[in-house]
């Protein structure tokens, strides 16, 4: 059973493999920054172990744990309760246990997205006009679930695979007119009005294909949000600077979303600074 007393809590992030995760650099940073006597690993965990790991989790020695690829959805099995964000996303990223051994699922992932783009943009509001999401993967979930919550009036969902984005709208719009899939192809004409455009997919990360899309049709005074980080100014921010938008890069997301997760397994609520970024923008560097 768990033991909130314990003077030394532990924590970790779960995954398969897991040497590409910034967690345990984030939240070590966290735990030396406010004398926190805990500590955060990372476990490589394969998929067929997953169950065991976390039946094993209620014994208490571990406070609770982030997820990350590709265990996202397949811990839900395995759980006690689930927020309703959590449900609605379809995917957990952190785990806690109670003190009856209980594990409890949540997502910190929307949370992470608007809190990056409120420090990057502060008269940000979602609900300004139409927003343009690029992907329908896991992250594309969240921050629609989150645009939605915000207030966002139009949802645009554009993927390369059609068959995915529809399945998004339908997950999370609820039949509401306001999450509407449109084709790849189509791409470029999706940024007309918008106020908001998103890259949730990998296009433009380091070592992968660049995202082709044109900015001509997208108003200046858009924001443009790239949730990858690796390189923290990809193309796309780059060229939307260029015209006079916002832009607001990903690595702000990742500090985020770990804020609510810290908390719950150590007791602090901790604060995202410039140091923090560049300690981890550094250790992004040094994974590449």
């Amino acid at each position: 059973m768990v033991d909130k007393s314990q003077a030394f809590p532990h924590a970790g992030v779960i995954g398969w493999p897991i040497s590409h995760s910034l967690s345990p650099s984030l939240h070590t940073w966290w735990l030396n920054e406010y004398g926190i006597n805990g500590d955060f690993e990372a476990f490589a965990i394969e998929p067929d172990n997953l169950p065991a790991f976390l039946e094993g989790m209620r014994d208490g020695h571990l406070v609770g744990a982030n997820v990350t690829v590709p265990h996202k959805q397949a811990v839900m099995a395995g759980l006690d309760s689930l927020t309703q964000q959590a449900r609605h996303i379809g995917a957990v990223n952190v785990i806690t246990v109670d003190e009856g051994g209980k594990l409890h699922g949540s997502n910190t992932d929307g949370f992470g997205f608007l809190e990056n783009l409120k420090a990057g943009h502060s008269d940000f509001d979602a609900a300004t006009g139409p927003v343009a999401v690029l992907g329908a993967g896991g992250a594309a979930r969240a921050v629609v679930s989150a645009l939605i919550d915000a207030g966002a009036p139009e949802i645009r969902l554009l993927n390369r695979t059609r068959a995915k984005s529809d399945t998004v709208a339908a997950d999370l719009g609820g039949g509401k007119s306001n999450v509407q899939a449109i084709d790849w192809d189509g791409r470029d004409a999706a940024l007309d009005g918008a106020a908001l455009l998103v890259n949730t997919t990998s296009l433009g990360m380091t070592g992968q294909a660049p995202l082709q899309i044109s900015l001509d049709a997208l108003p200046t005074n858009a924001v443009v949000n790239d949730i990858v980080y690796a390189p923290l100014e990809t193309n796309l921010l780059a060229r939307a600077h260029k015209r006079g938008n916002v832009t607001v890069d990903g690595l702000g997301m990742l500090l985020h979303q770990a804020r609510p997760a810290f908390e719950a397994f150590f007791g602090v609520a901790p604060k995202v600074t410039d140091a923090l970024r560049q300690h981890v923008l550094a250790a992004v560097e040094g994974k590449e």
